[in-house]
Parts: C-alpha cells; structure tokens; sequence
C-alpha cells in the first residue's frame, strides 16, 4: 500500500513537470542596456503600444549610494490584446501591463526578459483562450528580437 502511494507520489511529481514552462524568455541583446531599452521603447510606440513607465533601477540605486549594473523595466500595454486575455480570466490583471527587463549581466551581456505568455496561462489557469495567448507570445517574440538583433548593414 505504501509502495502505491508513493509510486503515485512520484508519477505525479513527475507529470506536473513536465507541463511546467520557463517563466521568463530571454534575448541576448547586440547592444548596450540603454540602446536596448531606447530601441525598445521607440518600437513599441511605433507599433501603438502605450508606454505606462519606464524604471531605471540603476539610477534609483545611485540614489540611495548603491551601485547596480544597468537594469531598466519597460511597463507597455495594448487595452485591445490585454483585455481579452482578462476576459479569458480576470486575476490575470495581475501581470498586466505586460513588463520587459533590461539588464547586464556580471559577464557585461545585456538581456532582455519578459514573462512568457504560456507561463502566464499556466498560472492562471487560462483555458480556451489559445489565439489570444499566441498572439500575444508572437507580438512579444517579434518585438524583442527586434530591439535585440544587429541590424543588417
């Protein structure tokens, strides 16, 4: 009996495993923070995004006479692709606006982040909403490699 039970354990450790998803998608970037971050910010206006804030922790840092490696948050949105991922379920307002991560790293790489849409959907139990969840996982994709990639020359 208790050789089934914990052969049940271990199945069941095991299969929530295997539907677990990175919670951040990162890129490496070809360019400084600052570059990346402006590159960023530039594309996702252009494309009718609304920037609600951008967050310079490293300045914030030199403020309190800490000293941080550069690290900027970009809050963005679009009330038309976030409020059907609310409709698919509310609590999800949570991690909206959608947030991007700008950093360097102790090597001097720079990298962005941002959360991934299917770890979102898994953490809020989101169902019957899979264009949405694409959509937005191709949107985020497309815009970060291209504040990311080196441009051809």
């Amino acid at each position: 009996m208790i050789k089934n039970i914990s052969l049940a354990f271990v199945v069941l450790i095991a299969s929530t495993q295997a539907y677990a998803v990175e919670s951040l998608i990162s890129l490496e970037s070809h360019y400084s923070a600052k570059e990346t971050a402006d590159r960023f910010e530039s594309i996702i206006k252009d494309k009718g995004f609304t920037v609600f804030a951008r967050i310079d922790h490293q300045k914030n840092a030199a403020g309190v006479d800490l000293t941080l490696t550069p690290t900027e948050v970009i809050i963005f949105g679009n009330p038309k692709i976030g409020t059907q991922l609310m409709l698919c379920n509310q609590m999800v307002a949570i991690d909206l606006p959608q947030k991007v991560l700008i950093s360097e790293d102790a090597d001097n790489k720079v990298w962005l982040s941002y959360n991934n849409p299917e770890y979102i959907k898994q953490r809020h139990n989101i169902a019957g909403c899979d264009k949405v969840i694409s959509k937005i996982s191709g949107v985020l994709s497309k815009l970060s490699m291209a504040a990311t990639a080196k441009s051809p020359q």
